[in-house]
């Protein structure tokens, strides 16, 4: 068995990042990761505009006024959003103006209608601003055209999407998505659809892990179940080395009579780097490189394994293959512990629950029953693996453990 930090070592140094690239428009580009340093021509604001609902003034016109000393000046336009201002402003003159709308020329202040009384046609300045420039957004002022807006490597989410629409980028170029082949083995797998007969286990993994690489934005290319028989399973196996950039088996990667998986990785010529790694669950963790760049993971059969496996070792290298840019790695808090939590010491180990942040302290609760790696009934609604290191047993009730947070 080799250490957790030397696995995740291995697999991000057999990961190359995907070079190839298409265009996509901002309809379609959530979850992308970005293939090109974007700039706009245009300033942002585009103009200088107005924060509130008031009256665009100079200041030098209000800079004394108050409730006992009031301002009056003559309103000379109204503006409002959308609308460019078609006078400019002279000393002793506002123009009524709304939020977002563009300022005229010659005002430099807003002042807002709260501070303010109209009549007809001119208003009362209740009380001054300290300074110019109140509740008047720059042009420019949040980012001057032609500098760099994003670079490449970022992933495109919602304020992303927004910006881009805001810069008029109607199309950008993203980086493609991996494709990610996923394999079942075992004689004793059905589908969900199949009649289940006794000593039969409904496959849950092919699902399971097909979901896991769609919310990563990766193509999970699903295979289905391959059972126990050498040939067969060659076959497969080339098919998915073939097809994709990763393969996620699950099942074949122990030391049973059946388990074929490491055998054929080498029969077509991988090169297999990682064959157990020092963590609970997920010790039978089989990794394996091919030159035409496809990387070969034989995960365990257990469902909760498989996951927790992904989540520990698949995840970082999925992120590092689709061109997402900065710290590949998972991320870890401290959290109060809600229950005991009892390890063998030996290995690296994983139990899997619910972070929540509690009176501004973060806090792990175990998740409610067995906590066994055939058990995925209670993995559901957890969002978070609290990690126990080599060498620890114990973690008590109200002391801080290490979590993993999704």
């Amino acid at each position: 068995m080799i250490p957790v930090s030397q696995a995740i070592s291995i697999i991000l140094d057999l990961v190359k990042p995907i070079q190839d690239t298409e265009t996509v428009t901002l309809d379609n580009s959530l979850g992308r990761i970005l293939a090109q340093t974007i700039t706009s021509e245009l300033d942002f604001p585009y103009w200088d505009n107005s924060a509130m609902d008031g009256y665009a003034v100079k200041f030098e016109d209000v800079i004394n006024s108050n409730s006992e000393n009031p301002v009056t000046l003559e309103i000379i336009e109204e503006i409002p959003a959308g609308i460019a201002p078609q006078k400019s402003l002279q000393s002793g003159q506002a123009s009524r103006i709304f939020t977002g709308a563009m300022l005229p020329q010659g005002a430099d202040t807003i002042i807002m209608q709260e501070n303010t009384q109209k009549h007809d046609n001119h208003v009362v300045i209740l009380l001054s601003p300290k300074s110019p420039q109140n509740f008047v957004r720059k042009k420019g002022q949040f980012y001057q055209a032609g500098s760099p807006l994003f670079s490449s490597g970022i992933a495109i989410n919602a304020p992303e999407i927004s910006v881009l629409a805001t810069a008029q980028c109607p199309e950008i170029t993203v980086y493609s998505r991996p494709r990610v082949a996923i394999i079942s083995t075992g004689n004793e797998l059905v589908t969900p659809a199949e009649k289940l007969h006794p000593g039969q286990i409904v496959d849950s993994n092919q699902y399971a892990l097909a979901a896991f690489v769609s919310s990563l934005g990766a193509i999970p290319l699903k295979l289905g179940i391959v059972p126990d028989n050498r040939n067969v399973l060659l076959d497969k196996m080339k098919q998915a080395i073939n097809s994709a950039d990763f393969v996620l088996s699950t099942g074949g990667v122990s030391v049973g009579d059946y388990d074929y998986v490491e055998q054929l990785l080498s029969e077509l010529g991988g090169e297999i780097s990682i064959r157990s790694v020092a963590v609970k669950p997920g010790k039978p963790l089989t990794v394996a490189n091919f030159d035409n760049g496809c990387v070969y993971f034989g995960l365990p059969g257990n469902p909760v394994s498989a996951l927790v496996s992904c989540w520990r070792f698949v995840k970082p290298a999925i992120h590092k293959l689709s061109g997402l840019s900065g710290n590949w790695l998972p991320k870890f808090i401290k959290a109060k512990c809600c229950q005991d939590l009892q390890a063998g010491g030996q290995r690296e180990t994983y139990f899997w629950g619910q972070l929540q942040l509690v009176d501004g302290e973060y806090q792990f609760e175990l998740a409610q029953g067995s906590h066994n790696s055939g058990n995925l009934i209670n993995l559901a609604g957890t969002n978070a693996l609290a990690m126990l290191p080599i060498g620890t047993t114990m973690i008590q009730q109200g002391e801080k453990v290490l979590v993993m947070f999704q």
